[in-house]
């Protein structure tokens, strides 16, 4: 076997910016190619879980296939956790059901459920039926819950103690169950007779405080309970609202059943915001592994669309072919018009569709709202009304073609504006994601409103 040449020193004595280096990652394919598992392992295993991840990100679902035959043991549960979903699934095509088994097993049950659910049905089976009794029956019922609520995010693994114990009583519980605590908590439960949680202690306060302390002395009532069917960006803004570390998770009966904690925020946060910058673009989230045909099954069926749109823009235009064929510089000056109210919906659309989802635009602020974006469009408009008039002048020394285009990018821009809050809000209320389609709506209205505007206007005035 060929061995990749580079400096051991630097790939294995500096671990953390791996990810980062395209020569590191250039090194591994290398390898790869070669069939060197020994080097493979020597670069990979120094890594942290999520640097590896990031690496095998980097990799083709080829090479990523490949270094799963060669290296099967790097494929830990935490590395599997820390992969993207896309090449999760291209990983565990080829690990044995034994391997992902003891994988599964590793982890907590959040991130367990996380990475079952990749699974086709006929692994998953087979990995279930390999597992313990509890975990298994842990993963079912986290999968039991529908996709992005808290019963599929939450971990089974907690710490709860009776309100009636003292510090002293809990600690000692902890050290002799410590085999059975989560990896990592940062807040014990107080739970009540029925084992509904009726306090929350910071593990910091509970180290610091005397052993005779009773728990109730020192507990805090929980500032949220969450019900499993909440949905996680529901769960999110909570947590940013009340700066949590965790939250206790609630069945129906208010009995405590599971919590959730910030490192899973986090992701969540991240995958939200990330899925309504994708869905303003009208595409989704395509991985370093997607093929050419799944980009394209993804992005062309919003292509229709904005074609189904732009044809309509077009239909207006039409309408005033016999003023453009009179006056060719409407053609010249029309583009421009609906280029800045394209561009100034977007803007208000952006404001608008990041208000809704930090939930800082209410019914009760919403006409406020409505009012800033219109005036902020008007005075936008008159502003560059002005430009544009000038440059009108200069380009084509026709005052009445400067005033046709400095009123046309008036009303355009304030109705960009307008359309860039209203549509989303009407989104909201019709029960839809205000992200997904509301750009093209808004470019609509203002292509339309744009060249109707600034062609009716040259028609009247000019014809």
């Amino acid at each position: 076997m060929g061995e990749a040449a580079f400096d051991d020193d630097v790939l294995i004595d500096s671990p953390a910016r791996a990810d980062t280096d395209p020569e590191f990652v250039a090194n591994l394919r290398q390898a790869i190619a070669d069939a060197d598992d020994d080097l493979v392992r020597r670069m990979l295993m120094p890594l942290h879980e999520a640097d590896i991840a990031d690496v095998l990100e980097q990799l083709s679902g080829n090479q990523q296939a490949t270094l799963v035959e060669l290296a099967p043991d790097i494929f830990t549960g935490e590395v599997l956790a820390e992969l993207e979903p896309d090449a999760r699934e291209v990983v565990m095509e080829y690990l044995d059901t034994a391997h992902l088994a003891a994988a599964i097993q590793e982890l907590d049950s959040d991130d367990a459920t996380e990475v079952v659910e990749e699974m086709d049905d006929e692994t998953r089976a087979a990995v279930l039926a390999e597992i313990s009794d509890s975990d298994r029956e842990a993963v079912e019922r986290s999968l039991s819950f529908e996709d992005e609520t808290a019963g599929r995010l939450m971990q089974r693994e907690f710490v709860a103690a009776p309100e009636f114990w003292s510090v002293g009583h809990a600690l000692d519980h902890m050290r002799d169950a410590s085999e059975d605590l989560p990896d990592t908590f940062h807040d014990l439960f107080v739970i009540d007779t029925g084992f509904r949680p009726v306090g929350e202690i910071p593990v910091c306060r509970l180290l610091s405080a005397r052993r005779d302390v009773a728990l109730s002395d020192l507990m805090e009532t929980p500032r949220i309970l969450v019900e499993p069917e909440t949905d996680q960006e529901e769960v999110a803004y909570l947590f940013q609202k009340y700066h949590l570390v965790s939250a206790p998770v609630v069945d129906a009966a208010g009995r405590l059943t599971g919590m959730l904690t910030l490192d899973d925020i986090v992701h969540v946060i991240q995958d939200e915001n990330k899925e309504d910058m994708l869905a303003l673009a009208g595409v989704n989230d395509a991985g370093l592994a997607d093929t050419v045909y799944r980009s394209v099954r993804s992005r062309a069926p919003w292509l229709l669309v904005n074609l189904a749109t732009a044809i309509l823009a077009s239909g207006v235009i039409a309408l005033f072919e016999g003023a453009i064929s009179q006056v060719v510089a409407l053609a010249v000056l029309m583009p421009i018009v609906a280029s800045m109210g394209g561009n100034a919906g977007t803007q208000s659309l952006a404001v608008a569709v990041r208000s809704i989802a930090e939930r800082d635009l209410t019914a009760a602020n919403a006409l406020r709202v409505v009012w800033r974006e219109l005036a902020t469009g008007m005075v936008n408009g008159i502003i560059f009304a002005i430009v544009m008039g000038a440059v009108t002048v200069v380009w084509f020394q026709d005052w009445q073609l400067a005033g046709v285009i400095a009123a046309a990018m008036v009303l355009n821009l304030g109705c960009a504006g307008l359309s860039g809050i209203l549509i989303p809000l009407g989104m909201v209320r019709a029960g839809a994601d205000p992200a997904v389609a509301s750009s093209v709506f808004v470019t609509t209205v203002t292509d339309v409103v744009g060249f109707l505007a600034f062609l009716g206007l040259a028609t009247l005035v000019l014809l």
